[in-house]
């Protein structure tokens, strides 16, 4: 009840609201700078001289395996069960306007961060809103929740989704796919943010390739459903005809949540790590931040959601198959079995590198919470232990805790973008000109 609250019609307003509102102020920046965004990313030559720990690339990799998780293939088909195909349409318009959120906590995240003891860069929300804003009492309460949500959306829930997987298509044991985890999960951690960049910049891209080929595949051998399909996702947004009685509120709210779950624009989890970056101006390392939105809704969703739509299971009352599952019957009913293990195989990486996303995230919080070095290795341990008990429990609460924390500390952090909006509007103009003289020497 307090999930569904929290996730509610003024809430979701706010969250996308305040994307329209980013986006108009920044005279639709995502649309105008997405190409050299996108070529920003995969240069080659990242910047090596500026203040930071890892490099663009592995930036966006750290924030991209916290994002690209189970809502990539459980929450767009949870999406579609609920809300009807026309939710993925809304999943998109939600994509959108979240470049320009995702773009704005970026560029504060860099403005705003620092040093801490240890000579790493520590920066999000809980920084700008702190030094910007000048309420602390708010950064703190968006550090608490931020803490927190990493225990759910960011550990227990993903341990029990590979554990669940790996348990219904090989009958392997909760508790051995818990150890494995998180064996797997501190070897990396323990390292910190070098590590898990260096780490998550070969896991990701390979995942992200792996998912998104097969389902070109299933898209490109069944192309002749494909016109339907999209042209179902486009009527059902505006009809609702899909939904149990046609109501388009539930269509809207199902894709705009499940959209902003999968991407987290809004949030205030990406820009964490987005302080971490070398880069010379925080226009720079903002840009390519908003590519998260883009390569996490626009494409990995998209796959996902056109491909249940062509398969129509989902239109199945008598079946109980919902989430992965559904995804995973979708795949093999196109592919054969090849599909399912696509599918499982992609929830496992999915969900692995947002562990370690997510833990990065929380060991900052922590750190802004004690100003102590000594308890972000607590902080470690606490979380390589949750990993083994969501991997054998039960998780129905722990899901909608995750989802309370999620929208909890969306809050403080769409009243600091809100607030700092004018910072954002000078940075921006300040870096475009910046840009603009590069490439009149070039």
């Amino acid at each position: 009840m307090i999930s569904g609250f929290v996730w509610g019609p003024p809430f979701l307003i706010l969250l996308v609201g305040t994307g329209v509102y980013l986006t108009f102020r920044l005279t639709f920046l995502q649309f105008k700078t997405l190409p050299y965004a996108l070529k920003l990313v995969f240069t080659k030559n990242q910047d090596k001289k500026s203040e930071g720990d890892i490099s663009h690339f592995q930036s966006l990799m750290t924030a991209l395996a916290a994002t690209v998780g189970t809502g990539n293939i459980a929450g767009v088909a949870t999406a579609v069960v609920v809300g009807g195909p026309g939710a993925v349409f809304w999943m998109w318009i939600s994509a959108i306007f979240g470049m320009a959120t995702k773009y704005a906590e970026a560029i504060l995240a860099v403005k705003y961060r620092t040093k801490d003891e240890r000579g790493e860069m520590a920066g999000g929300p809980m920084y700008y809103i702190e030094k910007g804003l000048g309420w602390k009492w708010l950064a703190v309460l968006f550090a608490i929740f931020a803490a927190v949500a990493s225990f759910g959306i960011g550990n227990t829930v993903q341990s029990n989704s590979v554990a669940d997987v790996l348990q219904e298509n090989w009958s392997f044991p909760y508790w051995a796919t818990g150890i494995i985890l998180m064996i797997l999960t501190g070897i990396v951690i323990i390292g910190g943010i070098k590590s898990i960049g260096r780490v998550v910049a070969f896991i990701v891209p390979v995942m992200a390739v792996f998912y998104v080929i097969g389902g070109l595949i299933l898209i490109l051998f069944n192309f002749d459903l494909v016109p339907s399909a999209v042209s179902l996702i486009f009527t059902d947004a505006f009809t609702g005809q899909a939904v149990a009685g046609g109501a388009i509120g539930a269509v809207i709210q199902m894709g705009v949540a499940r959209g902003v779950f999968s991407n987290e624009a809004g949030l205030g989890s990406a820009p964490i790590a987005a302080a971490s970056a070398r880069t010379d101006y925080p226009g720079r390392q903002a840009l390519v931040s908003m590519t998260q939105v883009f390569i996490d809704t626009i494409i990995i969703c998209s796959i996902t959601g056109i491909s249940l739509v062509m398969g129509e299971l989902y239109l199945d009352a008598n079946s109980d198959v919902d989430g992965a599952a559904l995804t995973s019957a979708t795949f093999e009913m196109f592919l054969g079995p090849i599909g399912a293990f696509i599918v499982s195989i992609g929830l496992v990486f999915f969900a692995y590198s947002t562990m370690l996303g997510w833990s990065y995230y929380g060991e900052r919080c922590i750190y802004y919470l004690t100003k102590k070095p000594s308890s972000i290795m607590v902080y470690r341990v606490i979380f390589v232990a949750a990993i083994f008990f969501g991997a054998i429990l039960e998780l129905d609460t722990v899901w909608a805790v995750a989802d309370i924390m999620n929208g909890l500390m969306a809050a403080p952090n769409l009243i600091g973008l809100l607030g700092l909006s004018g910072i954002v509007a000078a940075e921006t103009a300040f870096f475009l000109q910046r840009k603009r003289e590069e490439e009149r020497k070039l």
